[in-house]
């Protein structure tokens, strides 16, 4: 199979072997190597284009037609049906519905028994159908300016594991970030799980942080803040949101609207914000304990994000976030009591268990679900 090759670069081929360049001096001036050069050269050579004036190159579409016609393109023989051919319909809509590949697969493993397929041939279907179908407009992600007050987007970020004291042990570390859509003033915090009771509390934290509680929250389709998440456009409406966070956003007053399932674009923000923290705070710093990451990461914040000029913006986030904090709503005068909400069945031996407790029942619960 011949090697791709820009047009311009023949042309440039052509003018050089009509200045006399040489062949090794060609090959480096056109980025290429000399085998690869002298393959073209024949070719040309064959079409009568190498020689002439070199005021008077040949048009690039003749060059084209030239090379063509020299390798005319091969048709391979076909290859095995691919392994998610049956399922190609529900596939191909669903791609058309903006749901990623992974997505796909996911769904299909969960609702058809049936199904066997790889996940690399739904990726190599839905490459194709895209490809065929073309660009359209909602294919197209143009950053979107939130009005003040209006959104943050939240996420936790992977960020290497740190020395805990309470257990004395090393530990993962997962690093918690809001981000303000309109200032893009952020709250982070490290920590060592993702449970719905961390969860909750970070969120209360950081809305004492902002001195405000925004209008709308979007998070990620974790646990703690989403039972069951949409695969794709038409699933919007079956959102099961974690009963602990809905009583959350009850009581400060926000709406809750997540993310849709492996889009990243859907929440650059604070995509962003984490990639820029792991990148810049991280990369930079060595940290002991938790507590001194946090102690540091607080200062980091306020003295190195919060006032560098924003590359989207253009605005340093401390200064937008002036003119954004009157507009947040104001933290509710009552406390939030946390409340953790869980299905669990009762066990032969009358208990239940909880977060790794058992708590006893009576007896006659036995095998329900309470």
């Amino acid at each position: 199979m011949r090697p791709r090759i820009d047009m311009h670069r023949l042309q440039e081929l052509v003018r050089l072997r009509r200045l006399g360049v040489g062949v090794r001096e060609r090959a480096r001036l056109l980025k290429m190597s000399t085998r690869t050069e002298r393959e073209y050269r024949i070719r040309l050579a064959a079409a009568g284009l190498l020689d002439g004036d070199v005021d008077a190159l040949p048009e690039l579409s003749v060059l084209r037609e030239a090379i063509e016609r020299a390798v005319p393109p091969t048709q391979g023989a076909p290859g095995p049906p691919s392994s998610v051919a049956r399922w190609q319909a529900f596939i191909m809509a669903k791609a058309d519905e903006g749901v990623g590949p992974q997505a796909i697969w996911d769904r299909l493993r969960l609702d058809d028994p049936a199904f066997d397929g790889s996940l690399s041939a739904v990726k190599r279907l839905v490459a194709k159908h895209r490809k065929a179908r073309g660009p359209r407009a909602q294919d197209v992600a143009i950053p979107v300016d939130t009005a003040p007050g209006y959104v943050v987007q939240v996420d936790f970020g992977y960020v290497g594991k740190l020395f805990d004291e309470d257990t004395g042990k090393v530990r993962k570390a997962w690093v918690f970030v809001m981000v303000l859509g309109h200032s893009r003033h952020m709250f982070a915090r490290i920590v060592f799980d993702q449970k719905a009771t961390t969860w909750v509390q970070l969120h209360i934290e950081a809305f004492r942080w902002f001195g405000g509680v925004p209008k709308t929250v979007v998070p990620d389709n974790l646990k703690a803040a989403v039972i069951r998440a949409a695969f794709g456009a038409s699933d919007r409406h079956e959102i099961e949101l974690n009963r602990t966070y809905r009583e959350l956003a009850r009581h400060y007053g926000f709406r809750i609207d997540p993310a849709p399932v492996y889009s990243p674009q859907k929440k650059g923000k604070v995509e962003s914000a984490v990639k820029y923290i792991k990148r810049n705070f991280f990369a930079a710093g060595a940290f002991d304990t938790i507590d001194a990451a946090n102690t540091a990461l607080e200062e980091w914040v306020l003295r190195i994000a919060g006032t560098r000029r924003h590359g989207s913006t253009g605005v340093r986030p401390l200064d937008a976030f002036a003119q954004e904090k009157p507009t947040l709503l104001p933290l509710p005068s009552a406390r939030y009591e946390p409340v953790v909400w869980k299905q669990a069945t009762v066990h032969a031996d009358s208990h239940i268990e909880f977060d790794r407790r058992l708590y006893s029942v009576p007896w006659r619960q036995i095998g329900r679900t309470v």
